[in-house]
């Protein structure tokens, strides 16, 4: 009986060790080429934005003296140098529309989205001066940006480019107040966000809306939460409104993550030897009390087609969906068992005892890292689920009797079995 455990015992670390490897090299799979993929992605579909409020200016001239010295004489200069001023912004309405959708690639995917964004901002002229430059500040680089809207007081202004920015002039009269409108759609990656346009900035009379298509709502690190929320049929309608902030934080939205495929495989192959453990305990006590024999090379068998079920699901989940790689490789490996035991043992006790435990601590325990956050809790409750049922239905086993010597073969009862569990005579020549 103790080179029967011994054996098994190195089966499982062998095991385990082949899971190692496999969970590394799915990890490696999937992070190694992550900042390539996601700048593809990015490249493709845009970039995280992060929008400004706009700025209005105004340029005036304005004389500078300077004083030099030639020769030991004082001689002063004075010319006429540009001064820009910047307009306060009195008051800010934003609204903004988000919808998600998702795109993979290789093992994992990447929560794009879609964006309509429209500001409504209104500048005071505090100068003396009567033409005033607005320009805002796209949110990303890598984006694009459909029917852009820039009017001043209803009036369509005609713009320049400036890099990542769009820029106009219109004529606003010393004292007035402003009406900016602008407005775009355009797609973005991971996060949107919006900069009171410093590290700590000053806002009056600021209200913003934003709108998503998604329910599972989440706000980056260092962002504002809303003033007020409402749930709607699909999704949320957030509103933020301030009087007088002065704040050095943002206010954002993290796009919900889809079920990563590639960091999910990884996370149950490195959990597999867990697994195995249950289900080789469990033969093995079984297989005891009733006197079946498992030779330790059934053993290996067995181990091997637990790692199918891995070896499939790690390379599956490049093709199709997640849950569908995950039923067939469970379809598979389960099927791989039954059909072996069945030979070694039985139909019955393959289909019945080895099936069904192959389904608990195979799949189930498996399908529990679906569940974020819920993952330990079950397989906890599982193993303990499993320690009760043990330790009822061996309470009365005489287990010095079990692991005594039987004739004909070692301890534990290696002497050959038929299928009904009996111990068989032995066949002399």
């Amino acid at each position: 009986m103790f080179k029967r455990i011994v054996a098994i015992a190195f089966i499982f670390a062998c095991a385990s060790a082949a899971w190692m490897v496999l969970g590394a090299t799915i990890f490696s799979r999937t992070y190694d080429s992550d900042s390539t993929l996601e700048g593809q992605v990015a490249s493709l579909w845009g970039a995280p934005q992060t929008q400004s409020p706009p700025v209005a200016t105004v340029e005036r001239k304005v004389p500078k003296t300077t004083e030099t010295t030639e020769n030991g004489k004082l001689k002063v200069v004075t010319e006429s140098v540009t001064q820009v001023e910047t307009l306060p912004l009195e008051s800010s309405r934003v609204d903004v529309r988000l919808g998600l959708e998702h795109r993979q690639k290789g093992l994992l995917w990447y929560s794009t989205y879609r964006v309509g964004f429209e500001g409504v901002y209104a500048f005071r002229n505090t100068t003396a001066q009567d033409k005033v430059a607005f320009t805002l500040k796209f949110p990303a680089e890598r984006a694009i940006y459909d029917d852009l809207v820039f009017t001043v007081d209803g009036q369509a202004v005609a713009l320049t480019n400036g890099g990542n920015s769009a820029a106009g002039t219109a004529t606003v009269k010393a004292g007035e107040t402003a009406t900016l409108r602008v407005a775009y759609r355009s797609q973005g990656l991971n996060d949107w966000r919006y900069n009171f346009g410093g590290d700590v900035a000053q806002v009056r009379d600021f209200r913003m809306r934003i709108g998503t298509d998604f329910k599972e709502i989440d706000f980056p690190e260092s962002t504002l939460s809303p003033s007020e929320k409402r749930e709607t049929d699909d999704g949320w309608e957030l509103e933020w409104n301030y009087k007088n902030l002065v704040s050095g934080f943002q206010i954002g939205m993290a796009m919900p993550e889809k079920l990563q495929p590639g960091p999910l495989a990884g996370r149950i192959s490195l959990f597999a030897p867990v697994s195995l453990f249950f289900f080789f305990f469990l033969m093995f006590i079984i297989t005891t009390m009733r006197g079946l024999e498992l030779h330790p090379m059934n053993y290996f068998f067995l181990a091997a087609a637990f790692f199918s079920f891995h070896l499939l699901l790690a390379y599956l989940v490049d093709h199709v969906s997640i849950h569908a790689a995950f039923a067939a490789a469970s379809v598979v490996s389960i099927f791989l068992v039954i059909s072996y035991l069945r030979l070694v043992v039985g139909t019955r006790f393959a289909a019945r005892e080895a099936g069904l435990a192959q389904f608990i601590y195979l799949v189930m325990f498996s399908y529990a890292f679906f569940f974020k956050g819920f993952t330990g809790l079950a397989v906890t409750v599982g193993s303990i689920m499993t320690l009760f049922v043990v330790m009822q239905i061996t309470g009365r086993v005489r287990w010095a009797e079990k692991f005594a010597a039987r004739p004909g073969g070692d301890a534990g009862g290696d002497a050959p079995s038929d299928f009904s569990g009996k111990v068989a005579p032995s066949v002399s020549a």
